[in-house]
């Protein structure tokens, strides 16, 4: 079943502020005064006088690094024919959230690299994150939290076994320079997403796109506990314009749970995903293939519709189970400064979502526009448009009244949801960006007896 909040009837006080802002401007001062906040360079081995260093220049044996992203979204009164369990609640509605990562890596020998990622969040998604298939607030977690709480989020060892092919620079901030052709192995605590699924222009709740549609491909049901992180390991071959990845992940143990399931031999993720890297006429551009099988401990649609006397509760017709889907995924730059991306996505539809969001057909696309035009180079432009549907046993189940992870309105007149989202994400000074955020959504939750709804959001981020 869906992880229900425990903490609806809370309220947010004075005091659980003061307590958060204490706590992470504690981990920002630490962060600041760290020896190693800008990575600490490794220092070149002795040498005979007129020897040329062979270490590069950049090259850092720790680097550590501080973001914060508080926001508050909200949408005014919308009319609802009715409301249920799982419904977006139809009068006016504001939310915060705020979120502090310290994140850091150190580099254990050559080629072998370690991070890590603390996270402290508090706050909560509109209707307690509840009410859309592609909620429109990606900072927010299906439990909220009026006080603040923490999570190891990342903690993973990543190795490169280099393949000749020329050398390029490496981007994960330990700095130095890392062979075009290579094998890079990741094992540990981490989030699929690090790995498989990236766009440039489409991928950041934090700076770009809020929707959960417009940050990944919401028909793939990618493994992950309610926060977000699973256990796992991926190995990536990359050449110049190629990459092929591979990944096996474990799943949750209950629908959209917070602890994994450890019968590793019935409950896994798969995921692969190709990629092509080009650029006609010097405009970079990529194109992305995945495919995933999952199986885990999960209900069937159909069989919960076939038996009555389950009263739509489709937990208990779980069983270890399959769940298989596909997606597209495209990034091109048109022109400087401007770029377009798509995404589209299937799942078979079959088994229950298990782990992400009540999607299984995704069409996404937009595009991303830097402000050199209006002389703000550091400010981002975005419009995405997005269309969600699922497949007939998922509507016939909701329609029966049964419940999904983040949608269930207790009946169903079906249309596909569909949302508008534009932002605008400004430069205030260095470290510092500002976005003010717009969506309209059409049919929240593949329902026509609910909304048009408008929802406005500011976000401020800062990351050091």
């Amino acid at each position: 079943m869906p992880v229900i909040n425990s903490f609806n009837s809370e309220k947010r006080g004075v005091g659980s502020w003061v307590q958060f802002i204490a706590l992470a401007g504690l981990l920002l001062v630490i962060a600041a005064s760290s020896p190693f906040a800008r990575g600490q360079d490794i220092p070149p081995p002795a040498q005979s006088q007129g020897e040329a260093s062979s270490t590069p220049p950049d090259l850092k044996a720790w680097d550590l690094h501080f973001q914060s992203t508080a926001g508050a979204q909200g949408h005014p009164s919308f009319s609802a024919d009715y409301t249920g369990l799982n419904s977006l609640t139809p009068g006016a509605d504001v939310k915060d959230t705020i979120s502090v990562d310290v994140m850091g890596g150190v580099r254990l020998w050559h080629g072998g690299e370690f991070y890590g990622d603390i996270v402290i969040w508090q706050g909560y998604g509109l209707s307690n994150t509840l009410g859309m298939a592609g909620f429109p607030n990606g900072e927010a977690f299906r439990v909220g939290r009026t006080y603040p709480d923490a999570s190891l989020c990342r903690a993973y060892i990543r190795q490169t076994i280099g393949f000749g092919g020329g050398r390029v620079a490496n981007d994960d901030g330990l700095g130095g320079k890392k062979d075009v052709r290579n094998l890079t192995l990741t094992a540990g605590h981490l989030s699929a997403k690090d790995i498989f699924d990236n766009n440039a222009y489409a991928n950041d709740s934090r700076t770009q796109f809020m929707n959960w549609s417009l940050m990944a491909n919401v028909a793939w049901d990618y493994p992950a506990n309610t926060l977000g992180f699973t256990n796992g390991a991926a190995a990536e071959l990359n050449t110049r314009v190629w990459s092929g990845r591979l990944g096996v992940f474990q799943v949750s143990q209950v629908a959209n749970g917070l602890r994994l399931d450890w019968n590793l031999a019935r409950a896994w993720s798969a995921v692969a995903e190709l990629e092509r890297r080009y650029s006609p006429k010097g405009h970079a551009g990529s194109i992305r293939l995945l495919a995933y099988d999952t199986r885990a401990h999960m209900g069937s649609y159909q069989d919960t519709i076939n038996d009555p006397n389950l009263d739509e509760d489709i937990a208990l017709t779980a069983a270890y189970r399959y769940k298989y889907g596909f997606g597209i995924n495209l990034d091109q730059e048109i022109r400087k400064n401007l770029g377009f991306f798509a995404r589209l996505g299937w799942s078979d539809g079959k088994n229950q979502t298990f782990e992400f969001t009540d999607v299984d057909r995704t069409a996404t696309t937009g595009l991303s526009l830097k402000g050199t035009g209006w002389k703000r180079p550091d400010d981002t432009v975005g419009l995405g448009l997005v269309m969600n549907g699922i497949s007939a046993a998922h509507r016939q189940y909701l329609a029966a009244g049964g419940l999904g992870i983040t949608i269930g309105d207790g009946a169903l007149d079906y249309s596909a949801e569909r949302i508008v989202e534009t932002y605008y994400n400004c430069a205030i000074a260095k470290h510092f960006q500002l976005t003010f955020d717009y969506q309209f959504a059409q049919d929240p939750a593949y329902n026509r007896a609910r909304g048009p709804v408008n929802l406005l959001a500011a976000r401020l981020h800062t990351e050091f």
